[in-house]
């Protein structure tokens, strides 16, 4: 089916067995906590995995492999000795680029899809970032591989960098428009418009590099037989990665096989597939034995992706009644010089708010660094925190509570599309939330509500984040004994697609959620977006939605009434005074049924985004500029919720993650060497349980029938979308310290107050 209409009332409105919605516990928490669900690097090829044996079983033992990473930034390779890694004990292979096979050349970069793209590894003796690939050692154990890894010598041709995005501004480049996306728009006259504004703002704010932070590290399980290759990996998206394999090594992708049942976590930085499987691809064939490799936590610092620093210069114009007149937003962010990847972070400032006279831009700047690319709802994420700051501080300088603002620039329609939205609920997540949060007894003015020593705030922001269908498919197949068997090549990255996906099918069938069997993780299976951009349960969903409708009419006209006629509740169909149950109707041989989703005219018409709204409170420690989040509220509309539990669990911990980028975590470039100084979680700071009191969210109820047959939308990356700004605001409001260099450490909290307030 394509997304031409709304969506009319079906199976998942009536929802009779009560399933959609439900807080139901994950499907898959069981083989978890018992240690059955293994991971990329735990995977046994003689045992199967996750309680689904492996297609082609292996008994024998896999070799391990080690990366030997480049120490230098730019620059050429002019001396490798691998002689003492080679006869280290245990060491079956070194591969440098001496010994590498021929492989696809990168890119290229115009690619449609940017993760299908060929990595080659160990390819010549250039360096073009820290943390570069220039050895992989092959051994018996995985100490072997690390410790002749360690023996491996090199010299290198060291080449001046750039490596500080403030730096190099007058190198800024135009990233190319996409069909679905331009770089730059431009509505009214911005500068006119800005110009003859009674209240101006006129601010830049900067945030770091940010890195993923999954628990589960980068790791793969590689083997061939009869010139078929397996690769067990973390993988967001598995045809991006079986087609990225397959331009790599040069082989069809039907060569390659994709298999990632259950992934620790993704956060965008498992979007790619990196050297890690190329390399154990490579060596396996060379080997003819399986291999696996995983990187270490200070490996995956430079070796996979990170979110690109970004300085963002956002101009707001009003009328002293409120009405915001102009709005501006210009960004700057790096990417890789080898890449083209750019944040954009103004593309929330599109749809936000209403405003005749618009301009966002975005620039890049490339870096002798290792790859950017998407991290935690990208561009949104690091764009609201410049965008809601900017609004506070315009709401101060008018004298407006800053939900007013936001209220009086509500646009009825897509300020720069012109098209209605699907829905839009954030007026009632403001409100919603400030009930909750008891905003109306905050206290305007900072510096006036105190604890002992410790200053207290209140601040908050909006949140926003596009909503995406993406093509998908599904195959059901029902048997005998009422089992309902779905299959697709869907990924779950901890936020419960098995669960979900259960949830559906059951609803669909009128099945009993033990009698569904979830098969996702798998190239082989009908392929489906995967993970990422929050994209995930809509489209699978929607897939496996009309997958169940097709089969439904298969059992109607097997027990002789219309679809329209039969009711599917408790693993039967009734209609017309008829009743059979499902494995009856199945017979001996079974049903099967085949369904897709493709995005449509929907996309077009109407303006799709989720929406919410952040509330924080915090302490600052007048004496030491020490600021401790003391409690959090987030209230979303986000459509039809699934599964209350898995919702709320994506949204706090999106939210937590808006904490982390308010308060901890920065990336730092060493801008002599072109590395992160803080590579491991000991220095590079992440909320932990003492940072993160009291998180709350919430959900709105709402339906969306522009969207998708589930009349769903995205929630993963919602939550983090203006939290940060949330709590940068309440700082201000305790403190009267405006921080527009994120993350809000106390220095900047205390050169402040000292500013403020000089000797």
């Amino acid at each position: 089916m394509q997304m031409n209409t709304p969506i009319a009332r079906n199976a998942i409105d009536e929802n009779r067995q009560g399933l959609i919605g439900k807080s139901v516990d994950r499907v898959d928490g069981r083989l978890k906590v018992m240690g059955l669900a293994p991971y990329a690097h735990e995977v046994q090829l003689s045992r199967p995995v996750g309680g689904q044996p492996l297609n082609e079983p292996s008994s024998e033992q896999a070799a391990y492999g080690f990366i030997v990473e480049a120490t230098i930034a730019r620059g050429t390779l002019t001396l490798i000795d691998t002689s003492a890694a080679e006869r280290a004990p245990g060491v079956l292979l070194v591969m440098t680029y001496k010994n590498a096979p021929r492989q696809g050349t990168w890119g290229p970069l115009k690619a449609k899809d940017r993760f299908a793209r060929a990595c080659p590894q160990l390819a010549n003796n250039r360096v073009a970032y820290y943390g570069q690939a220039v050895a992989f050692v092959v051994a018996q154990s995985f100490e072997q591989a690390r410790s002749a890894a360690r023996l491996v010598k090199t010299n290198y041709e060291v080449q001046n960098g750039e490596y500080e995005l403030a730096a190099y501004l007058n190198k800024a480049e135009k990233p190319e428009d996409q069909p679905d996306q331009k770089t730059d728009s431009l509505v009214g006259n911005f500068a006119t418009g800005f110009a003859q504004a009674a209240v101006q703002i006129d601010a830049t704010y900067t945030t770091p590099c940010h890195i993923h932070a999954q628990m589960e590290p980068h790791a793969s399980l590689a083997y061939w037989k009869d010139g078929h290759l397996t690769i067990h990996c973390a993988a967001q998206l598995l045809e991006s990665a079986q087609n990225a394999v397959a331009n790599t090594l040069l082989i069809a992708p039907s060569q390659v096989r994709i298999v990632s049942r259950y992934i620790g976590g993704g956060f965008g930085g498992k979007l790619p597939v990196y050297g890690d499987v190329m390399l154990s691809a490579m060596a396996s064939r060379q080997l003819g034995r399986p291999v696996k490799t995983a990187l270490t936590r200070q490996q995956m610092f430079h070796f996979t992706t990170h979110r690109s620093d970004t300085i963002q210069r956002l101009r707001l114009g009003a009328s002293a009644d409120g009405k915001l007149t102009a709005i501006a937003h210009e960004t700057w962010s790096h990417s890789a010089r080898m890449d083209d990847f750019a944040e954009m972070a103004g593309l929330q400032t599109r749809t936000l708010y209403a405003a005749p006279n618009r301009m966002t831009t975005h620039r890049v700047v490339k870096l002798d660094l290792p790859i950017s690319d998407s991290t935690r709802a990208p561009g949104e994420a690091v764009g609201m925190l410049a965008l809601e700051q900017a609004m506070d501080e315009l709401a101060e300088k008018l004298g407006l509570d800053p939900i007013e603002l936001r209220l009086r620039n509500e646009p009825s329609m897509d300020p720069e599309l012109n098209i209605p939205f699907s829905s839009r609920n954030l007026v009632a997540c403001l409100r919603e939330g400030a009930q909750r949060f008891g905003w109306s007894r905050r206290n305007t003015k900072p510096n006036q509500t105190t604890e002992g020593r410790w200053w207290l705030g209140m601040g908050m922001a909006a949140a926003t984040r596009s909503n995406l269908l993406m093509p998908s498919k599904c195959v059901v197949s029902l048997d005998s004994q009422g089992l309902l068997t779905v299959q697709m090549a869907m990924t779950d990255i901890g936020t419960g697609s098995y669960t979900v996906l259960t949830q559906v099918a059951a609803e669909m069938l009128g099945l009993p959620m033990m009698q569904v069997r979830m098969e996702l993780g798998d190239s082989d299976l009908p392929p489906t977006p995967g993970s990422g951009g929050s994209w995930g349960a809509a489209s699978a969903g929607s897939g496996l939605f009309d997958a169940c409708t097709n089969l439904r009419e298969k059992l109607a006209r097997k027990l002789g009434v219309k679809l329209t006629d039969a009711r599917f509740e408790g693993g039967r169909i009734t209609g017309n005074g008829r009743s059979e149950s499902l494995g009856v109707l199945a017979g001996p041989t079974g049903l099967q049924a085949s369904g897709e989703i493709k995005p449509g005219s929907m996309t077009k018409k109407f303006s799709q985004q989720a929406y919410g709204a952040h509330f924080a409170e915090v302490a600052v420690d007048r004496d030491t500029g020490e600021i401790r989040l003391r409690r959090m509220l987030g209230v979303f509309a986000a459509g039809r919720i699934l599964n209350q539990k898995t919702a709320q669990s994506q949204a706090m911990g999106a939210m937590i993650w808006g904490i982390g980028s308010a308060l901890h975590e920065d990336a730092v470039i060493d801008k002599r060497h072109g590395c992160f100084v803080n590579h491991d979680l000991a220095e590079y700071h992440v909320a932990s349980h003492a940072d993160v009191p009291n998180v709350e969210a919430h959900f709105l109820d709402e339906i969306d029938d522009k969207t998708n047959p589930l009349k769903i939308k995205g929630v993963g990356e919602l939550g983090i979308c203006g939290a940060g700004a949330a709590v940068a605001n309440a700082v201000y409001n305790a403190c009267g310290v405006r921080i527009r260099d994120f993350p809000l450490t106390l220095d900047k909290v205390l050169a402040g107050l000292e500013k403020a307030s000089p000797a």
